[in-house]
Parts: structure tokens; C-alpha cells; sequence
């Protein structure tokens, strides 16, 4: 019998952690890392929706309960759930913020409570702009 040849890219990975190995055909797909950090404000953002949420479905029943689960105070809840007073448009711009290279991150919790202490979503554009203008300067 002759000697046949077949020459093909495989790479061998797993659907799910832990899962059976499975053979693909192709070479390794790339790994895409992002370098950086999320911001903390966009972190805590985040935990604002999903916190809302998680009330608004009776998982939680309230402020207190979610202070207790989490080991923080209930002020500390206060600060985090006052981001959702912001202007739709700036929660979105709040979680989209460029991760963080080096260093300490442009935007804090502090500076986005007196935005979010502001009931008018024009005033608190405004706001959002004069940070936006002191980061980059």
C-alpha cells in the first residue's frame, strides 16, 4: 500500500470548563485582549442596573437587604442607586467610558453625585459636558 498524506490545520479545544476536549478543524482562533481596566464608575454603574432589576423582581426586597448581601452600608447602596438618576445618555456614556491604561481613572463616584442630584436631564448634560471638558484638558 502506498503512503497517502493529508495535511490539514486542527486545533483541539473545549466547548464549556472542564468539558471533553473537541477536535476543530482551522487554526487556534485568536484571543482578542483588551488592555486596561474598566472604570470603577462604570463598574458601579453597571451594579446600579442589575441591582434595580434584581428589586424590581422581588429577589430583593430592599436597600437594606442588598447592604447587608453585599457588606456595605446602606449609604453606600444610596450612592451607588443615585446613578440611575443620571440622564439616560449619560449612564450609557458611563458604561461605555475607555478602559483605564495607567494610573487613576478620570471620573469618580463623587464628581457624578452632584450630576445626579440634579432632577433636570438638560442641566445634567450640561454638567456631563464641563466634566467631560476638565478630564480632557
Amino acid at each position: 500500500m502506498s503512503g497517502l498524506t493529508i495535511e490539514c490545520d486542527i486545533h483541539f479545544d473545549r466547548k464549556s470548563r472542564g468539558g471533553r476536549r473537541v477536535m476543530e478543524n482551522g487554526s487556534r482562533p485568536q484571543r482578542v485582549t483588551q488592555s486596561g481596566r474598566v472604570p470603577r464608575v462604570a463598574r458601579l454603574m453597571a451594579l446600579a442596573i442589575r441591582f434595580e432589576r434584581l428589586i424590581r423582581e422581588g429577589v430583593i426586597e430592599s436597600y437594606t437587604e442588598l447592604a447587608a448581601l453585599g457588606h456595605v452600608t446602606r449609604a453606600r447602596i444610596s450612592q451607588i442607586m443615585n446613578l440611575l438618576n443620571l440622564a439616560p445618555d449619560i449612564q450609557e456614556a458611563i458604561l461605555f467610558l475607555p478602559r483605564t491604561q495607567y494610573g487613576r481613572e478620570p471620573i469618580h463616584l463623587r464628581q457624578l453625585q452632584s450630576i445626579a442630584a440634579v432632577p433636570d436631564w438638560r442641566r445634567q448634560r450640561q454638567l456631563w459636558r464641563e466634566l467631560q471638558e476638565t478630564i480632557i484638558e
